[in-house]
């Protein structure tokens, strides 16, 4: 091999190693930023509600000076919400996943309500405080313009669904407007009591349990009671 071969080659490799570098830095700072951004979002979010923050205010936040941040990352707001969720559920959806997989060959109701309460709480708890995705999901839930979204959403994770379908399961004679009924209560109990002891132990206030484990035996017993309640016919 020439000199002038060798040079050459040396050259190429350099070339490549600089380009690669340069775009793992490009990446890096992309991540970087974008983490940022669904940090301050998910906590403008939680503490003000969807609505009343705008793009501008999560980038400030997020401590990038170019107000357009959220557009370049994300797209709308609707996109940025989304993305919070997203992050969020694949954990849920895994912890969620196993208990499913670790039910006993007649699982009841108390073991399905289990599955539907224990995988967000278990999250909540490995957040660490404080956190702000209870807060964040409660607003959501509310907001008529992304309610139905994030519920579509949900019910797209066939854990969940095959978790509802078990609690029908245990209820056969429940009629299904009772049925529909208790499962929007079930729901807002279970978001907005998170939500609630999440802000409790966020301001440093008293909770009513120790532990997010003591609190999701408190809704698994609520709710279980919800589902099991006797039906009142109203003429």
């Amino acid at each position: 091999m020439t000199l002038n071969q060798s040079l050459d080659l040396q050259s190429s490799a350099e070339l490549t190693v600089s380009v690669t570098t340069a775009r793992t830095a490009r990446a890096e700072r992309a991540n970087s930023t974008q983490e940022a951004i669904l940090r301050a979002a998910e906590r403008l979010y939680a503490e003000h509600g969807v609505f009343a923050v705008s793009n501008r205010q999560v980038s400030e936040a997020a401590g990038q000076g170019n107000n357009a941040a959220v557009g370049y990352h994300f797209g709308t707001k609707t996109d940025l919400v989304r993305a919070i969720e997203f992050k969020h559920r694949g954990p849920i959806e895994r912890l969620r996943e196993k208990m499913v997989a670790d039910l006993g060959p007649a699982p009841d109701m108390r073991d399905w309500v289990a599955c539907l309460v224990r995988p967000l709480t278990d999250h909540l708890a490995e957040l660490g405080n404080p956190s702000w995705y209870a807060r964040f999901a409660a607003q959501v839930m509310t907001d008529p313009a992304y309610h139905s979204m994030i519920v579509r959403d949900a019910l797209s994770s066939p854990s969940l669904v095959e978790v509802i379908n078990g609690i029908g399961a245990c209820l056969p004679d429940l009629p299904p407007d009772v049925r529909a009924e208790r499962n929007i209560m079930g729901r807002n109990l279970l978001m907005h009591s998170c939500a609630e002891r999440e802000r409790g132990l966020a301001e440093g206030a008293a909770v009513p349990r120790a532990s997010w484990a003591g609190a999701a035996a408190g809704l698994i017993d609520a709710i279980v009671g919800l589902w099991q309640a006797p039906v009142t016919e109203v003429p």
